[in-house]
């Protein structure tokens, strides 16, 4: 169940699965809000203790940034993993200039869905509405780039690069000390159906 292709773009399942098997042994994951983070809590095994960080049961949104810079400074041989939802990201994505001017390099990968997923698969069928849950699949790639960074976009038509991808952001940023963001554009599946959110 959730493996099935998406309509769209990637199935989530699948690139957080990929991204489980390259994830170094020294990765510390931080989960930024989001139905993405909620599936990567599912799929993305910590390294050892201490090597999950996500704002709880109130998944208060916006935490990422701040958790990877303390992860960062503790444990700065660590390679430092944000999974970001795209509505989350939008709290924080200017910490990306923070990372950068202080040399702190983390990476980051944004499921994004154009959508607050976790409400709208509530809202929809309760109201009709998706109201105030739409969002857009921006560039996210590209603000990290305009700052300095290195950003890559991951979509359907360059699906066979995923694991290609994921190894140059590990090697970009624990080789050439630079922060990473891999924007990456995925569907709807039915892997949380039934999931609630308050």
């Amino acid at each position: 169940m959730g493996l099935e292709p998406t309509e769209d773009h990637l199935n989530p399942v699948h690139v957080l699965q990929e991204l489980e098997n390259q994830l170094p042994d020294n990765a510390i994951l931080i989960g930024d809000g989001g139905d993405f983070v909620a599936t990567a809590a599912y799929v993305l095994r910590p390294r050892a203790p201490l090597t999950w960080l996500d704002p709880g049961a109130f998944g208060t949104l916006g935490v990422g940034a701040g958790f990877a810079l303390g992860a960062k400074l503790v444990r700065p041989e660590a390679s430092v993993w944000i999974v970001y939802g795209d509505g989350a990201l939008g709290y924080s994505i200017m910490e990306y200039d923070t990372f950068i001017r202080h040399k702190i390099p983390i990476i980051s990968i944004v499921g994004n869905d154009a959508c607050w997923s976790q409400i709208a698969r509530d809202q929809v069928p309760l109201l009709g509405s998706i109201v105030g849950c739409s969002l857009e699949f921006s560039n996210y790639d590209k603000i990290v780039e305009s700052l300095g960074g290195i950003g890559f976009r991951l979509d359907r038509t360059n699906e066979n690069e995923m694991i290609n991808i994921f190894k140059q952001a590990n090697e970009i940023n624990q080789q050439h000390r630079k922060s990473v963001l891999i924007n990456c554009l995925i569907g709807k599946t039915n892997f949380r159906q039934g999931s609630i959110s308050v």
